[in-house]
């Protein structure tokens, strides 16, 4: 816009009226962003600095109705009107400085409130268009604090021009949490945005987190509201900054309420020691009579196996054992995973793997998997549990317990076989076979032993007692669900799950150990009609004395292909034990657990 003066006009009087010049124009565009702000689709900030303005230019205008007065009574000149005005144009100024840039961007909220205060602070020699500003601010401020007020005292967003700086995507949902392990519907259903007000831009996240904390009990159907005195109202914002400390205050309330919640109404150390009992094999009795009764299923192809029979074998299984007492047995359910544990690992993309397994074919599925290599068990956890005990977490979880089922398993095999060779000397069959077969037997025994006691005694037991400590001291639910995380994750890396080579070692040993006691029990009898594995029966054994010399120098040759057969799985259990020690001391500068490990694997140290 451009001003013109009547040339007829004395020259110096011409220069003195291009003076006032700015002061017009600053007044044309305050009125026109008043007139254009104030329509409904501008929003609370613009709608809140326009009235304000507008009481602005109300005082403008009496003045200009003062100076006209004077002016009709003759005593106003330009030297007169230019004094006048001159207090008022520095304001006038630096206001429509801030009504460009908002203009330019056509920005709402946050970022309005941003420009006046970032104006303020460029005029902080000048108190007085300094004040005007911080008051704009104020008046500003006012619409935008009534929104962060219901944040932070119920937990509810009442932003229907999207000016609040914290976002909510309506479309991630809580059950998530139970069903999808990438599941981001703590972290992101609400999040902040990029324009946050610079006098809020320190309390952000904990404005974001006290609203979160809330609406989780909103959600679970508490009605909960901070309580609020007169005098803690967040009604205005300056340099005393008061309502900083409402905001911590609310954060306060809203944290102790929830984690309240959530530990007593809810009973979240309840849950999880039921977790440890059945995936962490706390309490193993009822797994011991379930291995027992499933056995038959479990050896089947994943394909073939019926979830519905293993679920009832698992109830049968609880009802019989110490779990019947706990309150939360039920909640235990089994399921058949498709493919085996090391193949599982894929799915911690969250988690950094320590070791690249070099080669594709490193991880390549056996030929034939049953469900004893599959089976796993889960558990139901319901809102708001979920956000601790969520589908990540039970997966980790479930990946513990794989490993943890199929050391078991393995145990339970090579018993088997030593069961076979306490038969074989109760009938004083001592041959050279049964003395070799029979110390390799142990030294398998030792390792599984070890291996498990490592996997509970080492890692499990030490890290649970130190994630209850810690959660007993935990102020937020944030804090809880950080504990729990870094939990599974050192318990996950000190049983070697993020140690793909290793691991892969451990499995080999594992079913070297499964082939020799499938074995075992036709190497050592000699005959088609020796007993069983499971349950010897003594007067079998005896009959195997009872033959004559003969039949005896008939053996002679099959003892010596049985002693070459047992010598080759502990030439090749000794091989891969012998390989273990070097993979383990190599690491063990930066994993201080592999050490412990290379103790009890291979007594290193213990003795």
């Amino acid at each position: 816009m451009t001003f013109q003066v009547d040339p007829s006009m004395d020259l110096a009087l011409q220069e003195s009226a291009k003076r006032l010049f700015p002061l017009c124009e600053s007044y044309l565009l305050i009125y026109q962003f008043v007139e254009s702000r104030s329509l409904f689709k501008s929003g609370l900030v613009n709608h809140a600095f326009a009235a304000a303005l507008r009481t602005l230019l109300l005082d403008y205008q009496a003045m200009v109705v003062q100076l006209e007065h004077q002016f009709r009574l003759g005593k106003l000149s330009v030297q007169g009107l230019w004094f006048y005005c001159q207090p008022i144009m520095g304001s006038m100024q630096a206001l429509s400085i801030v009504i460009k840039k908002v203009s330019a961007t056509n920005c709402i909220g946050s970022a309005v409130l941003n420009l006046l205060q970032s104006q303020a602070k460029a005029m902080a020699g000048d108190h007085v268009v300094r004040s005007l500003l911080e008051k704009m601010t104020q008046c500003a401020s006012q619409a935008y604090l009534g929104i962060l007020e219901r944040w932070v005292y119920e937990g509810v967003i009442d932003d229907p021009y999207g000016e609040f700086f914290i976002a909510e995507n309506k479309l991630l949902e809580k059950e998530s949490l139970k069903q999808d392990y990438d599941a981001k519907y703590w972290h992101q259903r609400y999040s902040l945005k990029d324009d946050i007000p610079s006098f809020l831009a320190n309390a952000a996240e904990t404005i974001l987190t006290t609203g979160k904390y809330l609406n989780v009990m909103r959600e679970c159907g508490y009605g909960v509201q901070v309580p609020v005195a007169e005098n803690l109202k967040l009604t205005t914002v300056g340099s005393n900054h008061r309502y900083l400390e409402c905001i911590k205050a609310a954060y306060e309330f809203a944290s102790g309420e929830l984690l309240n919640l959530i530990k007593e109404k809810y009973d979240l150390m309840g849950k999880l020691r039921s977790i440890k009992h059945y995936l962490l094999l706390d309490q193993g009795d009822f797994l011991v009579h379930f291995m027992d009764i499933a056995r038959e299923e479990l050896l089947k192809k994943p394909d073939e196996i019926s979830a519905e029979k293993l679920q009832s074998l698992l109830d049968l299984a609880l009802r019989s054992s110490a779990a019947v007492a706990d309150p939360y047995h039920e909640d235990l359910t089994c399921c058949i995973e498709r493919t085996t544990l090391l193949k599982s690992l894929n799915i911690l993309k969250d988690i950094p793997i320590t070791e690249v397994v070099s080669g594709s074919n490193d991880l390549e599925e056996p030929i034939s998997i049953t469900g004893l290599e599959t089976f796993s068990l889960s558990f139901k956890v319901q809102w708001p549990l979920s956000l601790v005990i969520s589908r990540k977490a039970l997966t980790k979880y479930q990946l513990i317990f794989r490993c943890l089922f199929h050391c078991k398993h393995v145990n339970r095999q090579l018993c088997a076989a030593w069961q076979l060779h306490q038969g074989l000397r109760r009938v004083d069959m001592q041959g050279i076979a049964i003395s070799v077969s029979s110390l390799l037997c142990r030294n398998m025994l030792k390792f599984i032993n070890s291996l498990l006691h490592y996997l509970t005694f080492e890692v499990l037991e030490p890290n649970w007692h130190v994630m209850c400590n810690k959660l007993q001291t935990a102020k937020s639910i944030d804090e809880v669900i950080q504990y729990h995380d870094f939990f599974l994750d050192k318990c996950l890396r000190e049983c070697l799950l993020l140690s793909p080579v290793l691991l892969k070692k451990l499995e080999k040993m594992k079913s070297i150990c499964l082939q020799y006691a499938a074995a075992a029990q036709w190497l050592l009898t000699y005959s088609a009609d020796a007993p069983g594995t499971d349950s010897p029966a003594v007067d079998k054994y005896k009959q195997l004395k009872l033959r004559t010399s003969s039949q005896k120098r008939g053996m002679a040759s099959e003892n010596a292909t049985v002693i070459d057969s047992i010598l080759k799985f502990e030439k090749e259990f000794a091989r891969e034990l012998g390989s273990l020690g070097p993979m383990l001391s190599s690491g063990s500068s930066a994993k201080p657990y592999l050490t412990h490990l290379a103790q009890w694997l291979l007594g290193e140290g213990r003795e």
